[in-house]
C-alpha cells in the first residue's frame, strides 16, 4: 500500500533540508564534486557521441580527458598568465584613466565640477578608492579564490572526479533510476527529462556559445590593438549566459578603454564597438538559435534570483548548484500549473460541468 500523501511530503522535505545543511556546512568540501559532476554533465554527449562511432566507454572518456589535459595545459601556459597580467595592468592603469576622465569633464564641463557639487565629490572619492582599493581587491579576489579552490582540488581532485563520474555516468543514471518510488517514477522521469532538456540546452549550449564569443571578442580586439583586449573578451563571453549584459557591459569597457587609448582615431574606436555589434548578430541568429534553441524555460530574471539568492546562502558552491536547481524548481512548477488548471481547484463547476 502506498505511503499516504502527508508520510510522502514529509519524507521529502527532510530530503530536502538535509541536502541544504550539506550545501551549508561542506560547501569547500564538496566543491570538487560538484564541479567534477559538472564537466561530466557537459562532456557526456560527447561520450555518448564516441561509443555511437565504435569506441567504448572506457577509450571515449580516455580520449576526452587526454584532449581536457592538452587544453588546460595550453590554457595554463597560453592564456592564464597573459589574462592575469592583462587584469594587474588594468587595476594599474585604472587611476590614470579616472585622471583623464577627470581632465576631460573639466575642459567640457567646468560648471559640474564646483569644488562643492556633489559631481565632484563623487569623481574624486571613486578616484581615491579605485587607486586605494584596486589592487588590493585583485589580491583579495585571486587570494580568497585560491583559498576556496585549493590548487590540488583543481589540478587532482576535479579531473580524476570528472574522469570516473564520465566513466560510469550511464551506469549512475541506471542506478538511480531503479530508485526510484515504483508510484511515481513515470512522473519522475518525465520531471528528469525535462530538466535535462532544460540544463542541457542552457548549460551546454550557453556554455559554448560563451566560450565561442569569449574567443571572438578577446582575440578581435587584440587585433585591433586595444590593450587589456583578453580580459574584456574574457568577461564580455563569461557574461554572455544573461542575455545582453555581457555584450553591455564588455561593450561600454572596451569602449571606454579604446576612448581612452586611441581618442581622435574614430575609425580603430568605430572597429572596437563594430566587433560588439558583429557579436551580438552572430549570437542572435546564428549561436543561440543552434545551440541553446529558442526558449529553455530560464527566464533571465529568475536566473539571476537564483544565482543571488544561492550565492549569498552558499557562496560559490552554491551559484555553481544555483542553475540546476533554477531549472528543476521551473520545470515542477510549470508541472503543478499544469496539474492546477487541469483541476476543480481551477476549473470549479465549469470544469465539473465538462466532465
Amino acid at each position: 500500500m502506498a505511503l499516504p500523501v502527508k508520510e510522502q511530503v514529509g519524507y521529502w522535505t527532510v530530503a530536502t533540508a538535509i541536502s541544504a545543511l550539506a550545501l551549508w556546512y561542506l560547501g569547500d568540501v564538496i566543491l570538487p564534486f560538484v564541479l567534477g559532476g559538472a564537466i561530466a554533465y557537459f562532456l557526456d554527449p560527447v561520450a555518448d557521441k564516441l561509443e555511437d562511432l565504435g569506441a567504448s566507454r572506457v577509450l571515449a572518456t580516455v580520449l576526452i580527458s587526454l584532449v581536457g589535459v592538452l587544453v588546460f595545459v595550453l590554457s595554463v601556459f597560453l592564456v592564464v598568465p597573459t589574462l592575469i597580467n592583462q587584469s594587474l595592468a588594468l587595476f594599474e592603469a585604472a587611476p590614470q584613466a579616472f585622471n583623464d576622465l577627470w581632465a576631460f569633464l573639466t575642459g567640457r564641463f567646468p560648471q559640474l565640477l564646483d569644488e562643492n557639487s556633489t559631481l565632484n565629490q563623487s569623481l574624486m572619492q571613486v578616484g581615491q578608492t579605485i587607486e586605494a582599493r584596486g589592487g588590493e581587491l585583485l589580491n583579495a579576489v585571486f587570494s580568497s579564490a585560491m583559498s576556496i579552490i585549493n590548487v590540488v582540488m583543481l589540478l587532482v581532485i576535479v579531473p580524476v572526479v570528472a574522469f570516473y563520474l564520465l566513466l560510469d555516468w550511464d551506469n549512475m543514471v541506471a542506478k538511480i533510476d531503479d530508485m526510484l518510488p515504483r508510484d511515481h517514477a513515470p512522473v519522475i522521469r518525465t520531471l528528469a527529462g525535462q530538466i535535462d532538456k532544460t540544463l542541457a540546452s542552457f548549460i551546454r549550449g550557453m556554455g559554448t556559445v560563451c566560450l565561442i564569443l569569449g574567443a571572438y571578442y578577446a582575440i578581435a580586439l587584440m587585433v585591433v590593438g586595444l590593450q587589456f583586449g583578453l580580459v574584456v573578451g574574457f568577461v564580455a563571453g563569461g557574461l554572455t549566459f544573461i542575455p545582453y549584459i555581457g555584450a553591455l557591459f564588455g561593450g561600454i569597457l572596451a569602449i571606454g578603454l579604446a576612448l581612452f587609448q586611441f581618442w581622435g582615431d574614430w575609425v580603430v574606436i568605430g572597429l572596437v564597438a563594430g566587433i560588439f555589434v558583429l557579436g551580438q548578430v552572430i549570437e542572435g541568429n546564428i549561436l543561440t538559435p543552434n545551440l541553446v534553441g529558442q526558449s529553455v524555460g530560464l527566464h533571465p530574471v529568475w536566473l539571476i534570483f537564483a544565482l543571488s539568492v544561492f550565492g549569498t546562502l552558499f557562496g560559490f558552491v552554491g551559484m555553481l548548484v544555483a542553475v540546476p536547481v533554477a531549472a528543476a524548481i521551473g520545470v515542477v512548477a510549470r508541472f503543478a500549473i499544469g496539474n492546477y488548471k487541469g483541476g476543480r481547484l481551477y476549473q470549479g463547476h465549469a470544469g465539473k460541468h465538462n466532465e
